[in-house]
């Protein structure tokens, strides 16, 4: 059993929370623009965590501490039970233990927090750098759709994730020293993240803006004068259709191209068009489903069973390819079954409740970060409708290791105001 002592002062300029801090910002800012440069600043918070296991100094779990790390390991769980009964070999449990590898950074992000300037800063460098290279690759190289060193559709959603932490963090920028630094920096991180999605051409990141728009007005909207809620609306739409009319950026190519997909999917002339594809993956996985409801099928099953599909004309050729439902909670529910599904939302939703209890904090350090806490899982509930978001390791990474990291900076801004 791991042995527990209360967290020291948190002073935020020892050596230790200098260290965390570091490696917060690594986490984010050189997530895209390095290969698996989202796993260096999470393997240091790792290895530190290890560390305080080996002392026997793991800060005191509380009970919300407690339902975060349940989620997490629930899911762990769930997966590489799916991974053994379904033969898998050692290839499908390397995912689902990043969330368990994420729980030792929790104790450190415990005991030994950051400033928050190291998460804020660093999402919007990340933001930034994205950008960068996405709009070199688009505007210069001329490729089709642009990306880092990892899926096209990682790239662009994770581009986002960036923009949209950015936009929850001017909540703390604006209660700064230097504050007018810090809100050019976090809005140039939140328009450079939306613009590095928007050069990938990553529509599923688009479809959730708007739920992502409603978390910040529930934060932060009440406390804007009508003038400036006129002038962020007028911005966004004024932004919107620019990036639609400017047919350099590959915006309105890829909502054309969505709306003739379905229109060709609808008629019956082409099912494997992108989107046509999809809708042939979802059918098929949903008579999956149908047949074994509560086990599911695991990967290997499932595979076979849509290539079965496939040879016999059920579904398009195209989309018995693939080895998964290009949907997370569709995926989930044919591979493992519904408590697979249940376990999955409990990956986002408890989170989710957790941070939404300090949304409208009068602390603003406190609200920003719950802000962030609440929109890191919308984006990847949003990210999951169009991709199988967990089944790369960028997801994995992110989604675990920014958990840990929001909670951590969560906890001790609670405890700093109190």
């Amino acid at each position: 059993m791991l042995a527990t002592t209360p967290s020291p002062p948190h002073t935020h300029n020892s050596a230790p929370q200098l260290f965390t801090g570091a490696s917060v910002f690594l986490l984010a800012a050189i997530a895209l623009v390095v290969p698996s440069g989202y796993s260096l600043g999470a393997v240091l918070l790792l290895l530190a965590g290890l560390g305080l296991i080996a002392t026997r100094r793991v800060p005191v779990i509380t009970k919300q501490d407690g339902a975060i790390i349940a989620v997490l390991l629930a899911y762990a769980a769930i997966t590489m039970f799916e991974a053994w009964w379904d033969g898998q070999g050692s290839k499908g449990f390397d995912k689902p233990s990043r969330f368990i590898l994420a729980i030792p950074a929790l104790f450190w992000m415990l005991r030994y927090p950051p400033k928050p300037a190291f998460l804020w800063s660093g999402a919007a460098t990340g933001a930034l750098l994205a950008c960068g290279w996405a709009g070199w690759q688009k505007l210069v190289e001329g490729v089709d759709r642009a990306q880092g060193h990892t899926h096209v559709i990682q790239f662009g959603n994770l581009s986002m994730l960036l923009g949209v932490l950015c936009m929850a963090g001017l909540g703390w920028a604006v209660v700064q020293r230097q504050r007018g630094l810090w809100i050019a920096l976090l809005l140039a991180g939140a328009v450079g993240g939306v613009l590095g999605s928007l050069f990938s051409g990553s529509r599923g990141g688009w479809v959730g803006f708007p739920i992502v728009l409603l978390v910040l007005y529930r934060a932060y909207g009440t406390q804007l004068s009508a003038k400036l809620k006129i002038a962020v609306l007028a911005t966004v739409l004024v932004g919107g259709a620019t990036v639609y009319a400017v047919p350099q950026i590959g915006v309105q190519d890829r909502v054309h191209q969505a709306f003739s997909d379905i229109a060709l999917y609808v008629s019956g002339e082409n099912r494997s068009t992108s989107i046509g594809s999809r809708f042939e993956m979802w059918r098929g996985a949903a008579l999956l489903i149908q047949e074994k409801p509560l086990t599911g099928w695991g990967s290997n099953g499932y595979a076979e069973a849509m290539a079965e599909f496939g040879a016999a004309g059920v579904i398009s050729a195209e989309a018995a390819q693939y080895g998964h439902a290009h949907n997370e909670f569709i995926d989930a529910f044919a591979k493992r079954g519904l408590l697979g599904l249940i376990v999955l939302l409990a990956l986002y939703l408890v989170p989710m409740r957790l941070f939404a209890r300090q949304l409208q904090a009068d602390h603003l350090p406190t609200r920003a970060v719950a802000t962030a806490g609440v929109l890191l899982p919308v984006t990847f509930l949003d990210f999951g409708l169009s991709q199988v978001f967990l089944e790369h390791n960028s997801g994995v990474m992110m989604y675990a290791f920014l958990l840990v990291v929001l909670w951590g900076i969560y906890v001790n801004e609670q405890q700093m105001k109190s």
